[in-house]
Parts: C-alpha cells; structure tokens; sequence
C-alpha cells in the first residue's frame, strides 16, 4: 500500500469506520487510531529520526466479548497491514514444551507474503487469464488439414486465425463450457509428513518441509471442464508473472513497517510468586517475549525480519492476575494502557441494531435462504438486549457472545422448522421472546446449561 493512501486514514477516520462495527469502547478506539496515525506520521519524518521513533505499544484490559480482538482485526483491515493474532498462553520458555516466541513474527511474515502476492496476483489477473485463454484454444481448436499444393502459406495462414476467432466467440459466449480438455496440472500433494522439532528449532522444521515439498515438481493429465480449465491454467500463469523476489521485498518492508501483533491473553502468562507445575514457565515467556517488543531480528524462511516497529497490541482479561503482575520489563514495553468496560443493556440494543454487519441482519439473511422472512418488533429487540444483560448479570459476564446464546435459544425451532415454513413472514415481538425464553429464564438450573 502506497503511504499517501494513508494519509486519509485520520484518527476521526479510523475511529468512525470502527463505530461500522463496534459500539461503544471509545478510549480503546481513540488509543488505536493514534497508534495508527503515528505510524503514517513516522513514514513523513526525516530518515535521520525516522529510525529512532518507536511504536507506542498498547494493552487493552478489559472482560471477555466487549471488543478487544474485533478493534485490532478491524484495525489491520483498514490499513491491508500484515496481522497476526496469537494466544500468549500457546507460547512457553525455551526448554518447555510449546511454540517458541519467535514464530509470531514467522506467522506474520507469512501473512506479509500472501497479502502482497494476492495483490499481484490482482495485478496481472488479466494478462493471465488472456493467456490461459489462448492455451485453452490450443487445446480446443482442431488441427488444419494438409495444405494443398495451390493454397500459398498466406491463406493457411488465414484460415487457421478465422478457425482459431471463431473458437474465441465461442468460448467467449459460455458454449463451449461443456466441453471437456485434458490439461497437466502440478501434483502438489506430497505423503503426509509431520516434522516435531524442539521448542526454539521450528524453523529448522519449514526448511526441512520445504525441501522435501521442493522434490514433487511433478504433472498428472486431468480431464476437466472448459471454465475449470481456464480457472488453473490462469493461476498457473499468474504464478510465472510474478516476481516472488519483489513479493518478498515487498512483504518483509511492510512487516516490518506496518505490521501488527495481536497478543491475545496476556494475562494467563502473568506469573505469580512462588509458582508450580504449569506456572513454572509464565516469567520465562515474559522474558522470551521482551527481545522481540523492544526489537530484533528474528529468522524466518523468507529472510531477517526487524520487529523494533511492529506494533503490539496486548489484552487480557486480567480478573485473576493483574497487570502489575507482568514483570516490570514487560510493563514498560506497553506504556499505552485501555481499560474496556463491560457492556450494558442499551449497548447490547445497539449492537443488535445499529452495525453493518448486526446479529439480527445476519439472522433474516440466513433465513432468507430458506424463503422465510423474519422481523423482529423493537420490543422484541428490547426484550433480547435486557435478558442477555441480565443472564450476563447473575452469571458469567461472557460480553456480547451472551447474544449469540440467546438468540440461538429463541430461533432455535424456526432455524429447524424453516425448509417447511417457505413463503411464510414470521414476526417476533416481545411476547413471542417472553413464551420461548422465559421458562428457560425462571429455570435456574436449566440457565445454567442452555444459556
């Protein structure tokens, strides 16, 4: 991505496209659209200082369901920037049985690669397809008769190229598309081979996979369709234009520029003193983690990558640990911290109403499927939004999924019901939510387990 097309990005910008998608949270929302900013701010500054700016790294604290991950995944969409999200409790000390740190930054540099590669693949999606084309038409056009002894090379000539156009409009107007042609495709399927490598050595294991995945190369002849056989042809030709050494450059300069961390339950590697058994190894993972915030430069297949600014975005829960809690080292890598705060009854409305991508939008559309409309009345909606709020209330505090639970409790006979009831327009009011939720509701045992 080209930096004056972040220029518009804003941090009113970035905060109002967040709002398409999550309701409330506005410190949180305000935090990462600054740390956004900046990044376009450092591209403008002088090489001299350019290097020595530093990302302010955030950690967003705060219950589960309230929007922490959708913020950060919503964040990398805006900016086409490489994201990775990874669970901290996934990672252990070197010597322990686990990932070690290092591959977030591999995964990101994954991500890095196929973003710029799909982009290129974008790029010359036309020139490969004409080219796919026209070895389809070698395929599909016949072979010229033996020339006779009057007919010159010219009109040879001629005639093929009026043989071979008028193949194109057929192919061109979908009637050819019953045809079938035997094309070579690349084999790429290889026995399963699973390479286990000790905690700190999985790089060795990608070379090692890759070199035995480089030893296929082989082609089998399959009998396939005339438009499936365009579709392979044309990404196997999107393949040979494109410069995978610039895809590489190109990825590994966004990474290291643009790339974003997502750290995801920070708070279950926060040690506590004295620890045993699995707590043995939650500082060691701190300690791990600190070189590559603060920066390094980690190995990957593709080549050294710098993490000094890659931005990293912490959360966790912290209900039981604390973030005083992370070692003192740790703590001062993320000199930007959020508290999210729970949701509550009219932001449960809100967010059944009011996003692009809405609870209730996403249920009338799975039931337009099965050609049932469905509609829910206001005091249905407002009748939803306070018996989530309310179970979350007496009960595990699980945020905005409580929604899912109850919707899927209430729709639950309509969704199995729906092929049979074709044609039919179902409104919910708050009647309707009261008949089918309020028993499980009165019930507390049975709460428990359906919602």
């Amino acid at each position: 991505m080209e930096l004056n097309e972040n220029q518009k990005l804003t941090p009113r910008a970035i905060v109002e496209e967040l709002d398409r998608y999550i309701i409330g949270q506005e410190k949180a929302k305000r935090a990462v659209s600054i740390a956004l900013r900046n990044r376009w701010r450092r591209q403008q500054v002088e090489p001299s200082l350019r290097d020595e700016i530093l990302p302010k790294n955030i950690i967003m604290i705060g219950p589960t369901g309230v929007g922490k991950t959708e913020i950060a995944r919503r964040l990398s969409k805006l900016t086409q920037a490489p994201f990775v999200k990874v669970e901290a409790s996934k990672f252990t000390e070197v010597g322990y049985v686990g990932r070690d740190v290092d591959s977030m930054i591999r995964d990101l540099m994954e991500t890095g690669v196929n973003l710029v590669r799909a982009e290129e693949r974008e790029r010359v999606r036309e020139k490969a397809k004409l080219a796919a084309e026209e070895r389809v038409l070698d395929l599909l056009v016949p072979p010229l008769p033996p020339r006779t002894g009057e007919e010159d090379a010219a009109a040879s000539e001629e005639r093929a190229r009026t043989t071979r156009e008028k193949f194109r409009k057929l192919l061109h107007s979908g009637s050819l598309n019953d045809r079938t042609v035997e094309i070579d495709v690349s084999d790429n399927a290889m026995p399963f081979m699973e390479i286990f490598t000790p905690g700190g050595m999985e790089e060795m294991g990608l070379n090692l996979k890759d070199m035995f995945g480089g030893m296929g190369g082989r082609t089998r002849r399959r009998k396939v369709g005339v438009p499936e056989a365009i579709e392979l042809i044309a990404a196997e030709e999107a393949q040979k234009l494109i410069d995978m050494d610039k895809v590489v450059k190109e990825a590994v300069a966004r990474v290291e520029n643009h790339g974003i961390v997502f750290l995801d339950e920070i708070d279950k590697i926060a040690g506590r003193e004295g620890g045993r058994g699995p707590d043995v190894s939650r500082e060691g993972v701190q300690r791990d983690l600190l070189p590559v915030i603060e920066g390094s430069t980690v190995t990957t297949k593709h080549g050294p990558v710098r993490t000094d600014h890659i931005l990293f975005i912490a959360s966790g829960a912290f209900h039981v640990a604390r973030v005083s809690d992370l070692i003192p080292e740790l703590q001062g890598r993320f000199p930007i911290r959020v508290e999210l705060t729970s949701l509550d009854e009219e932001q449960f409305y809100r967010i059944l109403t009011e996003p692009q991508n809405a609870l209730l939008k996403q249920y009338c559309a799975l039931m337009a499927t099965e050609g049932v409309v469905l509609q829910f009345e206001d005091s249905a909606v407002r009748r939803i939004a306070g018996m989530a709020a309310e179970i979350n209330r007496t009960h595990e505090n699980i945020g905005a999924r409580r929604l899912h639970t109850v919707l899927e409790a209430l729709l639950e006979d309509l969704s199995f019901e729906a092929p049979e009831r074709a044609g039919q327009t179902v409104v919910l009011t708050d009647r309707t939510v009261d008949e089918r939720l309020g028993p499980v509701m009165a019930n507390e045992d049975l709460n428990k387990y359906i919602l």
